[in-house]
């Protein structure tokens, strides 16, 4: 019994303390990155091939870049569950290409419609443009479903942004990243998206909160083991 208690009490006391640590961590790189993007703020957008030739060496997330091309009229991905004010929507991206690459661009937020089976009508952006925006890289989530594009039919509805797959789907390589309009820039629907969504403040709080239920575990536990038996 008393070894039962004593591994009890270590792996949960273990546990709730690493938690505390995580948080603690992910508070600490989301100063660093807030500091780089300060940092970003003040230097001159890169071209994509200079973004390219950093990405063997540096971390290319959240660097300004200035492309000069064409939008590809047909290619536009909507991006379900996304969420604004409170409202479901859709994050709306198009394919850029440019003499030398062709890349994802993020044009912004879009309501959603009330039936699940229609889309929102977009007015597909054509002809040769130069804009502003940053990198950004792509995080795929867990997928709860295999996404398959045999039959696309465009705009497309995704769930995840799929790099690799939408390549083959538009027979063109995408860049392994994803350009957000500069919030400046006219072009688009609403820009409503955040490099940092969780600021540092909060993840300490949650650090805060799970070293406090350690404690508190590790006091409920010896005080069941000793003070109960004291007591009786």
């Amino acid at each position: 019994m008393s070894f039962l208690w004593l591994l009890l009490t270590v792996l949960v006391f273990t546990a709730l303390v690493k938690l505390g640590f995580w948080q603690n961590s992910r508070a600490l790189e989301k100063e660093l990155r807030i500091n780089r993007i300060e940092q970003l703020k003040a230097q001159s957008p890169l071209s994509l091939a200079e973004v390219n030739s950093l990405a063997m060496s540096e971390n290319i997330n959240d660097m300004p870049v200035i492309i000069t091309g064409s939008f590809d009229k047909q290619a536009v991905l909507l991006l379900d569950n996304q969420v604004n004010n409170g409202g479901l929507g859709y994050r709306v991206y198009q394919v850029f290409t440019t003499k030398e690459h062709t890349v994802l661009v993020n044009l912004g937020w879009i309501k959603g419609i009330q039936n699940r089976q229609e889309l929102p009508t977009i007015e597909a952006l054509e002809g040769k443009y130069n804009i502003r925006g940053n990198v950004r890289l792509i995080d795929v989530g867990i997928q709860l479903k295999e996404q398959v594009f045999t039959d696309a039919k465009w705009p497309l509805r995704v769930q995840q942004v799929e790099l690799d797959k939408l390549s083959l789907l538009i027979k063109k390589r995408l860049l392994p990243y994803v350009i957000y309009l500069d919030k400046n820039e006219k072009i688009g629907f609403i820009k409503n998206w955040q490099p940092i969504v969780m600021p540092p403040e909060k993840h300490r709080a949650y650090a805060f909160q799970w070293f406090s239920l350690a404690a508190t575990w590790l006091i409920l536990m010896v005080w069941s083991k000793f003070g109960l038996r004291k007591a009786n």
